[in-house]
């Protein structure tokens, strides 16, 4: 593909993988939270024209969704003068809002790879390692902390800047507090059946307001909702999720 939209949340390794796939190729790096990068983009016709023989890694790329059109551009004339795979490696932490930026510019042009946390089977050693990851969780600074402590302390931080930082500026106008509430609560109900009426009484609001933060902590990778599966396909669509 011309395109690909690695997905994941903060701090899972989506840069680091990236960066080791720019190792062996003629690339260029690009992070959107950095000022002196986002200066290089404000012509971004002419910056990535200059760039068009390599691969260009674009990094927290749901922060410029005005660069959408300008790659389906220059994806489209790389694609005339014989080159149609490898030109654009986007990296997102925000799923949805990155899937529905991309899609209404790149459709046919960009795939999806969604990137999660160390599971269980990437572990090579002991039963301690996979206490460990029950315990600290897959994000690689957390799961390889010196100590419990530490892990905890960063993954209290890493929570901190999801709900304080990154639900604000999403737009999302969502009491810290609440949504953090919900996120605790839905923890605790790990695999089972969401029942959104009983949520919202826990919260003290409406089973509407549930349901639209539940998709707010999906958009951010906090929470992966699991769709129903039935033989018949109609109940799929009216049985609630996990």
């Amino acid at each position: 593909m011309p395109a690909v939209a690695l997905l994941g949340a903060r701090q899972v390794g989506k840069t680091t993988l990236a960066k080791t796939i720019a190792e062996g190729i003629n690339s260029v790096y690009l992070d959107l939270e950095a000022p002196e990068n986002l200066l290089k983009l404000s012509d971004p016709t002419s910056f990535l024209s200059a760039h068009a023989d390599k691969l260009v890694i674009i990094d927290e790329i749901q922060r410029s969704p005005d660069l959408f059109p300008v790659l389906r551009g220059l994806i489209d004339k790389n694609r005339q003068q014989g080159r149609s795979s490898g030109q654009f490696l986007l990296l997102g932490s925000a799923s949805m809002d990155l899937m529905r930026q991309s899609s209404e510019s790149l459709a046919g042009r960009i795939s999806y790879i969604e990137m999660s946390g160390l599971n269980a089977a990437e572990l090579v050693g002991n039963k301690d390692d996979r206490q460990n990851l029950w315990l600290r969780g897959g994000f690689p600074d957390s799961y390889l902390a010196a100590d419990d402590d530490l892990a905890m302390d960063w993954l209290e931080n890493l929570v901190r800047t999801y709900f304080e930082r990154d639900v604000p500026q999403m737009g999302f106008r969502v009491p810290a507090a609440t949504l953090r509430r919900l996120w605790t609560v839905l923890a605790h109900l790990q695999g089972e059946t969401i029942n959104y009426s009983k949520l919202a009484s826990n919260l003290e609001v409406d089973a509407t307001t549930v349901t639209n933060y539940i998709d707010i902590s999906t958009d951010l990778l906090l929470v992966r909702r699991l769709e129903p599966w039935h033989t018949n396909v109609k109940k799929r669509l009216v049985k609630s999720p996990r």
